[in-house]
This record gives structure tokens, sequence and C-alpha cells, in this order.
């Protein structure tokens, strides 16, 4: 393939050399994936306004989330087995990531751990939190972002129990792949991404493996994971993991007006509008259909982010618009990991960055801090 200059051409180039079972488990949502597909294809329904005639110099993306100066309004989403779809996936994406400006947010469910990101990146990044029965584990994990130099804790909320994703039963997905014949079979198609495996100590959950009581290989692990989200999870336990963490929380995985509401009772510095990609209730809203309720209902009082379908920086300008302060891409990256490793995230976020700057200027816009409602056919700011 030439020069990718979309994120569907890095997808494409990711499904040639990711394991199947692993850019299935990126590349999948719940059920008959419907939530999973309208996240994406909602935000054509949006027009855009287009301007002509008015001052397009000295444009600026830079901006803010949660505080924190950032590059552009996006950040790389946390999303669990990173380093399954290429080689310390984890360390690689945050590196690209630290080097664009944006922030990097490690899943619970990671490959590589906290303590790797902070030995082999250097630069501060976020963590997000799945919250366990084991709650001195989760005491313990808190400590370790801490340690680790974590500025930002995303807490996500809508992974009580687990959604069921088709895909991931029929490939039996698995970190690492248990060799039978179908993997071992697809796995020689990929020597590029075992090379990379082979080269590397990092092929489990590092967060967990060794850490969690109970917890010290690979059999004992999924058993573990398999009883330890829990269903029990209340506004409670938001109070007391705000409580010991003490600084910048982020609650993820909001998608209806009541639950922003208690999200902003909460004292959560800001939430993020999610459906877990659609991989959790088939049939709910898309994130973006699902982002201007919630903009009405809280959004004088904590910043609102957005997660769910963003393909470009249209996509980007487009959350924005509609109230989002900041966005954040997950399978977009992911396929630009899978496709080229940190090249290909740090091509993923020059895609990103030069459709969000080219759309805000044809919008009439110099800054991006001005994006609103005006920039939308129909739209008022």
């Amino acid at each position: 393939m030439a020069q990718p200059l979309t994120i569907e051409d890095l997808r494409i180039l990711a499904k040639r050399r990711v394991p199947r079972m692993f850019y299935d488990y990126a590349d999948s949502g719940a059920w008959t994936e419907g939530t999973y597909r309208a996240n994406e294809t909602d935000f054509t329904g949006i027009k855009l306004r287009q301007r002509v005639a008015v001052d397009m110099t000295n444009r600026t993306l830079a901006s803010t989330m949660v505080g924190q100066p950032v590059a552009m309004p996006v950040a790389l989403a946390p999303t669990g087995l990173t380093g399954m779809q290429h080689a310390d996936g984890e360390i690689l994406a945050a590196r690209a990531a630290s080097k664009a400006g944006v922030p990097f947010t490690l899943s619970t469910m990671s490959i590589c751990s906290l303590e790797d990101i902070a030995n082999h990146v250097g630069k501060p990044f976020w963590f997000q939190l799945y919250v366990m029965k084991d709650r001195d584990f989760i005491a313990r994990l808190i400590q370790r972002a801490k340690g680790a130099g974590v500025t930002a804790l995303v807490l996500t909320l809508d992974l009580q129990i687990l959604g069921q994703r088709h895909k991931d039963i029929r490939n039996g997905l698995s970190a690492p792949p248990k060799p039978t014949i179908a993997n071992l079979i697809n796995l020689a198609t990929k020597p590029r991404w075992c090379l990379g495996m082979l080269d590397t100590p990092r092929r489990s959950f590092g967060n967990i493996v060794g850490h969690a009581k109970g917890v010290g290989d690979l059999s004992s692990l999924s058993s573990w994971t398999a009883e330890q989200f829990d269903p029990a999870l209340s506004w409670d336990d938001v109070k007391w993991i705000k409580d010991l963490w003490g600084g910048k929380l982020i609650l993820k995985g909001i998608l209806d007006p009541e639950d922003a509401e208690m999200a902003a009772k909460s004292g959560a510095d800001a939430l993020i509008v999610s459906n877990h990609g659609g991989r959790q209730l088939d049939g709910a809203l898309s994130s973006i259909a699902a982002l201007p309720a919630i903009v009405e209902q809280v959004g004088g009082r904590m910043e609102i982010l957005f997660d769910g379908g963003i393909r470009s920086g249209q996509d980007v300008i487009k959350a924005l618009a509609l109230g989002a302060h900041g966005t954040f891409i997950g399978r977009a990256f992911l396929y630009g990991l899978g496709a080229m490793g940190e090249e290909g995230v740090t091509r993923c976020l020059d895609i990103i960055r030069k459709e969000l700057d080219i759309t805000m200027a044809l919008c009439g816009l110099r800054d991006v801090r001005d994006v609103d409602g005006r920039i939308l056919v129909g739209g008022k700011g």
C-alpha cells in the first residue's frame, strides 16, 4: 500500500498484519454490532457550514483537557490488549502520543504495565481503572498509578458485566494466543507480528499478573478476571476512589442524562460520553447521538469529553461543535499501531490533526477553542 492517507487505509493494513483474534477484538462490537456501527455512521448526518473570504492564517489547535495543555483536543483512549496489536504496543502508542503532545491513557487490561510506561516513555500519562471485587488490589493499583506519575485517573463505569462479543468467543481470545491448529495457521501468515512478539517478554496482562493475589501465571488470570469485575459497583465506590486518588478524576461510560447528573454530583472533574465502542449494550444510542442531551444536562458544571466512532478530524470537530471539550480515539490509533507500530500511531494522529485543522479553517475559524454549534448546518452557538 502507498502512504496511508486515511484511518481506513490504516485499518486495511492492520487487518493484513495483526492475527485474526486480536484484530477482531479491536474491530468488533456486542451482539449484532448495531451500536458499534452507529458510532461511526451517525457522524455522517451532521453537516458543516462552509465559510469563505475569512482570514484563515495563524490557526491553532492548542487546547486543554482536564486543565492539562494538549496540542489538539484529542487523547488516546484506554484500550485493552493494546500490546497484542503490536509487540510493546502500549509503550509505542504512549511514545507517539507524547511526541504529538496529546494524552495517552493506559488500560487496566493492558499488556505493558504502569511501570513499563513510566520507565520507557518518561512523560506523564493517564490511567484507566476498572473496579474489581478485590478492593485491596484496586487500592494498590491506584498507589502504583501515583508512583508511575499518572496525572489523571479515568474510571470506567460501564463494564460491571461483560457484553457478549461473538467474534471473541469464536476466536477463543486469549493473551498470548493458545497454540491451536487454527491459531498456528493464522499466525504463520503474520511473520512481522510473530517476530515482534518473540522479541518481547510482554505477552500477558502486566498490571495484574504478579500483582493481584492468586494471579501468578496465565492459567489463573482468566478465572480471576471472570470473577473480579464487580456488578455491585455504585456511586459510593466512585466516592471511595475519588478520595483515595485525590487527583483529576474522569468518569467514562456516561450515555444517559440521569447518569450525567449523578456524575456531576460526584465531584469528578470530567465525564466521557461513551458506550464502550458499542461493545457493551447493543441497541444503545451512538455516542454522538447521546452527546447533546448530556451537554445540556451538565455542560455548565463539569467538563464533557467524548469517545466513540471517531475516524477523522472532521468527526473531532463535529463532537466539539456539539459541546464536547475534548475527544478520545481508540480503534483509530489501534489500526495505526497494528499497521505500522509507533510510526502508525504517529501517522494516525497526523491524519486527525491535518483534517481537524483544514476543516476548522474551511468552517471559518482559526482557534479550535472557538468551535461551537455555529459551524453546523442548523446549529446555534
